[in-house]
């Protein structure tokens, strides 16, 4: 995504950007997105989200920047995207996350249209997710930054307004206790499914943009990762809670109609702290994933 209006996706009519000072655009993935509100309005308009934030039961918390986006754009743990910023203020963001904790907080504003008001629409701060940065590529303009989804957060009190925002966050982590017997098998399910997905996938005719590694196999390989130097221990997701939102990924080709299903089961995804259920409707969505591909590739062959 980019700060500004550089025409960079390939699809904007998708998700229309509505007039704001803090605008991005998505590289990857090709989705366009703005901000609804700058800085400025938001210390007397943003509601903070902190009603799952003891979920985790964790007393640690992190003060970080933050970076908001519209809810077409929620990011979740185990997702990468590549961000372009150019603009001061989130250079400076990027400079201090580099020079500290190379982390920062990826988090949706949400209209709250019940409490419009004579000052303007409020906006609920939701679907926060703790992420790294994984490289960072310095342009002419700015830099193309890759970052990697860690684990949902909480935003229980904001720090700083300007030049970017900043926040105090807790881990919003899922209680597996009492399903791990169940789980082992369903994650096994879940697995081999994204396998089979990945391998259909990678039979597709894609766009030169796209990756020769399917997102999905990036996510998969990120969530069986045993070591993770990079981030707070507390707010590392178990391996069962990983792997369930690993499957959640675009896939090469996907339609309108397609994106916007992935998008809701991401909403779905992130609201819950139920991980079996979880496992249990990406299981379903992984195999309705393997049949789009699979009627993909018949209708390739017929072409070719």
């Amino acid at each position: 995504m980019s700060l500004g209006a550089l025409p960079l996706c390939q699809n904007p009519h998708r998700f229309p950007s509505i007039n704001s000072n803090l605008a991005f655009q998505s590289l990857v993935p090709w989705y366009s997105i703005s901000s609804p509100v700058g800085s400025s309005q938001l210390s007397r308009c943003l509601r903070k989200f902190s009603s799952s934030a003891s979920a985790s039961g964790s007393s640690w918390s992190l003060d970080l920047p933050l970076l908001p986006f519209q809810i077409n754009e929620v990011m979740i743990p185990s997702e990468n995207k590549t961000l372009h910023l150019y603009e001061a203020r989130y250079l400076g963001l990027l400079e201090e996350s580099l020079s500290k904790t190379k982390m920062f907080v990826h988090f949706v504003l949400d209209p709250v249209l019940s409490g419009i008001s004579e000052f303007g629409t409020p906006y609920a701060a939701k679907y926060g997710c703790l992420v790294v940065i994984e490289s960072v590529n310095r342009l002419e303009i700015g830099a193309l930054v890759s970052i990697r989804g860690i684990s949902r957060v909480g935003i229980v009190k904001l720090t700083q307004m300007e030049p970017y925002l900043k926040g105090l966050v807790l881990p919003i982590l899922d209680n597996i206790a009492d399903q791990e017997s169940e789980l082992e098998k369903k994650l096994l399910e879940l697995t081999e499914l994204i396998i089979s997905l990945h391998n259909l996938q990678i039979r597709l005719k894609a766009s030169k943009q796209e990756l020769l590694q399917t997102r999905t196999k990036n996510s998969i390989a990120w969530a069986q990762k045993d070591v993770f130097k990079d981030c707070d221990q507390s707010f590392i997701p178990k391996l069962a809670e990983r792997i369930s939102f690993a499957a959640l990924q675009p896939v090469s080709g996907m339609t309108d109609s397609e994106l916007f299903a992935l998008q809701q089961e991401k909403l779905r995804a992130m609201d819950s702290t139920d991980t079996l259920e979880r496992v249990n409707y990406c299981i379903q969505f992984t195999r309705n994933s393997i049949n789009m591909v699979a009627a993909k590739l018949a209708i390739q062959s017929l072409e070719t």
